[in-house]
């Protein structure tokens, strides 16, 4: 669990007291439940937290993911998260930043997620996103497609999908489309598949 925000939040109080101010901004009932959700987190070893605008500002964090199976074993995507303030009776926003060959994710980052859309329900939260969306790269789903060229690769000849996966991760193109090569991927097989985890678990 991440208890740094208990601890944070307890520290402003004290300075706010100290300070002769008896009242702290009213936070909506969206940040509320947000802050329970992050205090709650219980992420795998291949997934990161982060936070961009600084940790005051819960509702746009990024999320990375190192999947240590599957086709997209050595990469590590990131992830945006924006969440509103009608949470969780929305789900949040989030898009994919790092441009990656993938049935369910399109060239410009839309992630095809059913908790995402019509399966959101508020007793869903943060956690059950992360693992979801890590479940798209042990498991990506070619019959729920955003990116159909793809879809229709993993389909008909998986073969041929791991290898333009290979190929995007590396910096080359598939098709028309260029990628950029993912540094996590160099440090991947420089340094071989037990290194890569040790520093999975480090990191």
């Amino acid at each position: 669990m991440i208890k740094l925000f208990k601890v944070k939040e307890k520290q402003r109080e004290l300075a706010e007291n100290a300070n002769g101010k008896g009242h702290v901004k009213k936070q909506s009932a969206g940040e509320l439940r947000l802050h329970k959700d992050i205090s709650e987190l219980n992420l795998p070893m291949t997934c990161i937290i982060s936070f961009p605008n600084g940790k005051d500002d819960l509702m746009n964090f990024e999320i990375t993911i190192r999947p240590d199976e599957g086709y997209y074993l050595g990469g590590a995507f990131l992830f945006s998260f924006q969440v509103s303030h009608i949470y969780p009776h929305e789900p949040p926003k989030v898009k994919c930043k790092t441009k990656v060959y993938h049935p369910n994710i399109d060239l410009e980052g839309n992630v095809c997620l059913n908790i995402l859309r019509e399966d959101w329900k508020p007793v869903l939260n943060i956690n059950t996103v992360i693992y979801g969306l890590y479940h798209l790269f042990t498991e990506p789903n070619y019959e729920d497609p955003l990116n159909h060229d793809a879809a229709a690769v993993l389909r008909d000849n998986p073969k041929m999908f791991q290898s333009n996966v290979r190929k995007a991760m590396m910096g080359g193109y598939v098709g028309q489309t260029h990628f950029q090569r993912l540094s996590s991927f160099d440090h991947f097989f420089t340094a071989g598949t037990s290194v890569c985890k040790m520093y999975a678990m480090t990191y």
